[in-house]
Protein backbone atom coordinates (compact mmCIF):
# COMPACT_ATOMS: atom_id res chain seq x y z
CA UNK A 1 0.00 0.00 0.00
CA UNK A 2 1.36 3.36 -0.85
CA UNK A 3 1.33 6.14 1.72
CA UNK A 4 -0.82 9.30 1.01
CA UNK A 5 1.20 12.35 2.02
CA UNK A 6 -1.49 14.10 -0.03
CA UNK A 7 -4.19 13.45 2.89
CA UNK A 8 -1.69 15.01 5.69
CA UNK A 9 -0.69 18.25 3.40
CA UNK A 10 -2.84 18.76 0.45
CA UNK A 11 -0.27 21.93 -0.29
CA UNK A 12 2.73 19.23 -1.04
CA UNK A 13 4.36 20.35 -4.08
CA UNK A 14 7.38 18.02 -4.18
CA UNK A 15 8.57 14.56 -2.16
CA UNK A 16 11.25 12.15 -2.25
CA UNK A 17 9.87 8.10 -2.71
CA UNK A 18 11.25 4.86 -3.92
CA UNK A 19 9.90 3.28 -6.67
CA UNK A 20 8.00 -0.16 -5.00
CA UNK A 21 7.24 -1.88 -8.86
CA UNK A 22 6.27 -1.38 -11.96
CA UNK A 23 2.83 -2.69 -13.22
CA UNK A 24 2.90 -4.68 -16.62
CA UNK A 25 0.72 -1.27 -18.48
CA UNK A 26 4.21 0.81 -17.49
CA UNK A 27 2.85 2.37 -14.39
CA UNK A 28 5.27 2.94 -11.25
CA UNK A 29 3.97 2.56 -7.60
CA UNK A 30 6.27 4.34 -5.29
CA UNK A 31 6.14 3.55 -1.32
CA UNK A 32 4.75 7.28 -1.16
CA UNK A 33 2.85 10.12 -3.32
CA UNK A 34 1.85 13.40 -3.42
CA UNK A 35 -0.25 12.29 -6.45
CA UNK A 36 -4.00 11.88 -6.45
CA UNK A 37 -5.60 8.93 -8.05
CA UNK A 38 -8.39 9.68 -9.78
CA UNK A 39 -11.84 8.95 -8.10
CA UNK A 40 -14.73 10.42 -6.42
CA UNK A 41 -15.09 12.43 -9.58
CA UNK A 42 -11.69 14.35 -9.52
CA UNK A 43 -9.28 13.69 -11.93
CA UNK A 44 -5.89 12.05 -11.14
CA UNK A 45 -2.84 14.46 -10.44
CA UNK A 46 0.06 15.03 -13.49
CA UNK A 47 3.42 16.53 -13.08
CA UNK A 48 7.14 14.75 -13.38
CA UNK A 49 9.06 12.13 -11.33
CA UNK A 50 13.25 13.14 -11.44
CA UNK A 51 15.53 10.07 -11.09
CA UNK A 52 19.29 9.29 -11.72
CA UNK A 53 18.02 8.27 -15.21
CA UNK A 54 16.33 11.66 -16.35
CA UNK A 55 12.92 12.82 -15.79
CA UNK A 56 9.17 11.29 -16.38
CA UNK A 57 6.43 13.10 -17.60
CA UNK A 58 3.35 11.71 -15.68
CA UNK A 59 -0.42 11.96 -17.35
CA UNK A 60 -2.42 10.59 -14.77
CA UNK A 61 -2.26 8.48 -11.41
CA UNK A 62 -4.86 5.48 -11.22
CA UNK A 63 -5.81 3.34 -8.31
CA UNK A 64 -3.33 -0.26 -8.08
CA UNK A 65 -4.31 -3.22 -6.33
CA UNK A 66 -3.80 -3.71 -2.57
CA UNK A 67 -3.69 -0.07 -1.79
CA UNK A 68 -1.16 1.00 -4.44
CA UNK A 69 -1.17 4.22 -6.52
CA UNK A 70 0.39 3.91 -9.97
CA UNK A 71 1.49 6.69 -11.56
CA UNK A 72 1.15 6.15 -15.74
CA UNK A 73 4.04 8.02 -17.96
CA UNK A 74 2.75 10.18 -21.07
CA UNK A 75 4.62 8.20 -23.23
CA UNK A 76 6.47 4.77 -23.44
CA UNK A 77 10.04 5.47 -21.52
CA UNK A 78 12.61 3.70 -19.94
CA UNK A 79 11.18 3.56 -15.90
CA UNK A 80 13.48 3.25 -12.59
CA UNK A 81 13.45 0.09 -11.15
CA UNK A 82 12.43 -0.99 -8.20
CA UNK A 83 14.08 0.24 -5.38
CA UNK A 84 15.42 3.80 -7.02
CA UNK A 85 14.84 6.36 -5.48
CA UNK A 86 12.72 9.77 -7.00
CA UNK A 87 11.57 12.61 -6.66
CA UNK A 88 8.06 14.02 -7.45
CA UNK A 89 6.72 17.14 -8.87
CA UNK A 90 2.89 17.63 -9.16
CA UNK A 91 1.78 19.93 -11.77
CA UNK A 92 0.57 22.24 -8.77
CA UNK A 93 -1.52 24.82 -11.14
CA UNK A 94 -3.59 21.71 -12.22
CA UNK A 95 -4.13 20.34 -9.03
CA UNK A 96 -4.64 23.30 -6.87
CA UNK A 97 -7.37 24.04 -9.98
CA UNK A 98 -8.90 20.35 -8.74
CA UNK A 99 -8.57 21.36 -5.03
CA UNK A 100 -9.84 24.75 -5.68
CA UNK A 101 -13.11 22.93 -7.53
CA UNK A 102 -13.65 19.90 -5.34
CA UNK A 103 -14.58 22.72 -2.19
CA UNK A 104 -16.51 24.86 -4.35
CA UNK A 105 -18.84 21.31 -5.62
CA UNK A 106 -18.92 21.02 -1.83
CA UNK A 107 -20.13 24.74 -0.92
CA UNK A 108 -22.36 23.98 -4.02
CA UNK A 109 -24.00 20.75 -2.01
CA UNK A 110 -24.57 23.06 0.63
CA UNK A 111 -26.27 25.76 -1.15
CA UNK A 112 -28.86 23.04 -2.96
CA UNK A 113 -29.26 20.53 -0.10
CA UNK A 114 -30.87 17.22 -2.23
CA UNK A 115 -29.36 13.74 -2.67
CA UNK A 116 -26.23 13.99 -5.29
CA UNK A 117 -26.80 11.32 -8.18
CA UNK A 118 -23.04 12.50 -9.55
CA UNK A 119 -20.10 14.93 -10.36
CA UNK A 120 -17.62 15.70 -12.16
CA UNK A 121 -14.32 18.12 -11.49
CA UNK A 122 -12.17 19.26 -13.71
CA UNK A 123 -9.30 22.01 -13.41
CA UNK A 124 -11.73 24.98 -14.71
CA UNK A 125 -15.01 23.80 -14.35
CA UNK A 126 -17.24 21.39 -12.68
CA UNK A 127 -21.32 19.82 -12.31
CA UNK A 128 -22.94 17.69 -9.61
CA UNK A 129 -26.21 16.16 -10.58
CA UNK A 130 -28.76 16.36 -7.83
CA UNK A 131 -31.77 14.38 -6.81
CA UNK A 132 -34.32 17.06 -6.77
CA UNK A 133 -38.46 16.79 -7.46
CA UNK A 134 -39.16 20.68 -7.92
CA UNK A 135 -37.27 23.35 -9.93
CA UNK A 136 -34.61 25.03 -9.14
CA UNK A 137 -34.19 28.34 -7.89
CA UNK A 138 -33.42 31.49 -10.56
CA UNK A 139 -29.75 31.08 -11.37
CA UNK A 140 -27.92 34.33 -10.11
CA UNK A 141 -29.59 33.96 -6.91
CA UNK A 142 -27.75 30.30 -6.55
CA UNK A 143 -24.84 32.32 -8.35
CA UNK A 144 -25.06 35.17 -5.39
CA UNK A 145 -25.31 32.15 -2.74
CA UNK A 146 -22.32 30.21 -3.16
CA UNK A 147 -20.49 33.47 -3.90
CA UNK A 148 -21.41 34.33 -0.29
CA UNK A 149 -20.18 31.46 1.17
CA UNK A 150 -16.80 31.67 -0.56
CA UNK A 151 -16.38 35.17 0.51
CA UNK A 152 -16.96 34.02 4.17
CA UNK A 153 -13.07 32.61 4.06
CA UNK A 154 -14.22 29.61 6.38
CA UNK A 155 -12.11 27.21 7.29
CA UNK A 156 -11.88 23.93 5.63
CA UNK A 157 -10.30 20.96 7.92
CA UNK A 158 -10.40 16.98 7.85
CA UNK A 159 -11.13 14.42 10.71
CA UNK A 160 -11.17 10.92 11.18
CA UNK A 161 -14.58 8.83 12.39
CA UNK A 162 -15.22 4.76 12.29
CA UNK A 163 -17.05 2.90 9.66
CA UNK A 164 -19.59 2.05 12.49
CA UNK A 165 -20.03 5.90 13.78
CA UNK A 166 -20.46 6.25 9.48
CA UNK A 167 -23.11 4.09 9.90
CA UNK A 168 -24.66 5.77 12.59
CA UNK A 169 -25.03 8.96 10.91
CA UNK A 170 -25.83 7.81 7.14
CA UNK A 171 -26.98 11.65 6.50
CA UNK A 172 -23.84 12.49 6.15
CA UNK A 173 -23.45 10.49 2.99
CA UNK A 174 -24.67 12.88 0.51
CA UNK A 175 -23.28 11.01 -2.80
CA UNK A 176 -26.50 8.33 -4.12
CA UNK A 177 -24.30 6.78 -6.56
CA UNK A 178 -21.15 6.58 -4.21
CA UNK A 179 -20.22 5.46 -0.63
CA UNK A 180 -17.28 6.12 1.02
CA UNK A 181 -14.48 3.75 0.68
CA UNK A 182 -14.46 1.23 3.15
CA UNK A 183 -12.19 -1.70 4.44
CA UNK A 184 -9.84 0.34 6.81
CA UNK A 185 -11.81 0.74 9.57
CA UNK A 186 -11.33 4.65 9.41
CA UNK A 187 -13.54 7.26 6.90
CA UNK A 188 -12.54 10.60 6.34
CA UNK A 189 -14.33 13.86 6.83
CA UNK A 190 -14.24 17.09 5.38
CA UNK A 191 -15.75 19.70 7.37
CA UNK A 192 -16.26 23.24 6.21
CA UNK A 193 -16.78 26.07 9.27
CA UNK A 194 -16.50 25.57 12.97
CA UNK A 195 -18.50 25.61 15.51
CA UNK A 196 -21.52 27.61 15.20
CA UNK A 197 -20.53 28.78 11.67
CA UNK A 198 -19.49 25.06 10.16
CA UNK A 199 -22.36 24.59 7.14
CA UNK A 200 -20.56 21.52 5.87
CA UNK A 201 -19.10 18.24 7.01
CA UNK A 202 -19.04 15.01 4.44
CA UNK A 203 -17.28 11.93 3.86
CA UNK A 204 -14.15 12.78 1.06
CA UNK A 205 -11.21 11.12 -0.01
CA UNK A 206 -10.38 14.39 -2.25
CA UNK A 207 -8.01 17.37 -2.18
CA UNK A 208 -9.41 20.82 -1.20
CA UNK A 209 -8.21 24.18 -0.46
CA UNK A 210 -7.75 25.30 3.03
CA UNK A 211 -10.05 28.32 3.14
CA UNK A 212 -12.81 28.55 1.23
CA UNK A 213 -11.79 32.08 0.40
CA UNK A 214 -9.05 30.21 -2.20
CA UNK A 215 -11.26 29.33 -4.65
CA UNK A 216 -12.39 32.57 -5.79
CA UNK A 217 -15.30 33.92 -7.67
CA UNK A 218 -17.67 31.31 -9.32
CA UNK A 219 -20.45 31.22 -12.38
CA UNK A 220 -23.17 29.10 -12.48
CA UNK A 221 -22.59 27.96 -15.96
CA UNK A 222 -25.74 26.09 -17.04
CA UNK A 223 -28.35 24.27 -15.37
CA UNK A 224 -29.77 21.40 -17.39
CA UNK A 225 -32.65 18.93 -16.57
CA UNK A 226 -31.09 15.47 -17.21
CA UNK A 227 -34.30 13.23 -15.96
CA UNK A 228 -37.65 13.40 -14.51
CA UNK A 229 -35.85 14.01 -10.89
CA UNK A 230 -32.48 14.90 -12.19
CA UNK A 231 -31.20 18.53 -12.51
CA UNK A 232 -26.72 19.06 -13.28
CA UNK A 233 -25.90 22.37 -12.32
CA UNK A 234 -22.19 23.42 -13.42
CA UNK A 235 -19.86 25.78 -12.10
CA UNK A 236 -16.92 27.40 -13.41
CA UNK A 237 -14.46 29.92 -12.22
CA UNK A 238 -15.47 33.55 -13.13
Amino acid sequence: MSELLFLEDAYRKTAPATVKGLTDAGGIILDQTIFYAQGGGQPGDSGWLDYEGGRIAIATTMKGEGGDIVLLPAEPVALPKSGAAVEQRLDWARRFNHMRMHTALHLLSVVLPYGVTGGAIGAERGRLDFDIPDSLPERMILQGQLNALVDRNLPVTQHWITEAELDAKPEMVKTLSVKPPRGAGRIRLVQIGEGAAQIDLQPCGGTHVARTGEIGKLEILKIENKGRQNRRVSIGFA
